[in-house]
């Protein structure tokens, strides 16, 4: 099982869009995948039609049993979307507490990783849609994952974020004693401004090695597919958005053709 985090520790950048049209497409080729909205403001849940101010049952209650909790109560946590191979467990607001909550309690940055872990035979990918800013949550997710999805919208603002994102993934790598691997995507480019082409530019001269030779565009679909809840893949898969995703995921599961990858280490 793979487990990838989509994450930057700005908000506003495509995270829960790329997470839902990537488990789209992997979802047609039908392997088997889980998201898992750690973010308290629940955009991925909502996007799926359940209301993460109101939920009995969301991630919350993982960080609430992590040193008791089985396969069959995680089970308990998972809803399933409209689209086949697609299931997810949802956000709360509760989850913004968490940090407050769990202080220095022991073994807190690994409750997703055991969680993961326990559904290996489950799934074939897990998504983590993670929140903005660091902490326990966004912890939780780098811990657990094999490899991390870095959304950059292609704008001068957006790139001061990146830096912070590309500081917090060091350190992670410190933690973790070992490289985590992970992709800079540019997305919201528009080649129609001068804004967004500078912007890429500017992100190919500092992060060449390291980004996505591609780019995902503009594409008003993606807002007709999150008003029905699918992902664009599924309601429009010829659409410019869907065929970027694509060519990102061909890249994500075949590496060797995609020579933008780069392993970080704790050198």
């Amino acid at each position: 099982m793979k487990v990838w985090a989509v994450a930057n520790q700005k908000g506003g950048v495509a995270k829960t869009t790329t997470v839902i049209t990537l488990a789209g497409h992997l979802a047609a080729k039908g392997l088997r995948c889980l998201l898992l909205d750690l973010d308290p403001h629940g955009s991925l849940t909502s996007y799926f039609k359940q209301d993460p101010d109101s939920l009995e049952k969301s991630a919350y209650n993982l960080f609430q049993m992590h040193q008791l909790y089985s396969n069959n109560q995680i089970k308990e946590l998972i809803l399933h979307s409209e689209v086949e191979g697609i299931d997810f467990i949802p956000a709360s607001i509760s989850m913004a507490t968490l940090d407050r909550q769990l202080g220095s309690q022991e073994g807190k940055g690994l409750v997703i990783k055991k969680t993961v872990d326990l559904l290996a035979d489950e799934y074939d990918y897990v998504l983590i849609d993670c929140p903005p800013v660091l902490g326990v949550l966004m912890v939780n997710a780098l811990a657990a994952c094999t490899h991390v999805l870095v959304p950059v919208q292609t704008e001068f603002l957006a790139l001061k974020g990146l830096e912070r994102m590309h500081n917090t993934l060091n350190m992670i790598v410190k933690a973790r004693q070992h490289g985590v691997s992970f992709t800079i995507i540019p997305v919201m480019f528009d080649r129609r401004t001068r804004a967004s082409i500078d912007s890429l530019r500017a992100l190919r001269e500092k992060y060449g090695t390291e980004l996505w030779s591609g780019v995902i565009p503009v594409d008003t679909g993606f807002r007709m597919a999150s008003q029905k809840g699918l992902p664009l893949s599924t309601c429009s898969r010829s659409s410019r958005g869907s065929k970027a995703y694509a060519e990102l995921l061909d890249s994500l599961i075949n590496p060797n053709r995609q020579p933008d990858l780069k392993l970080v280490t704790n050198e």
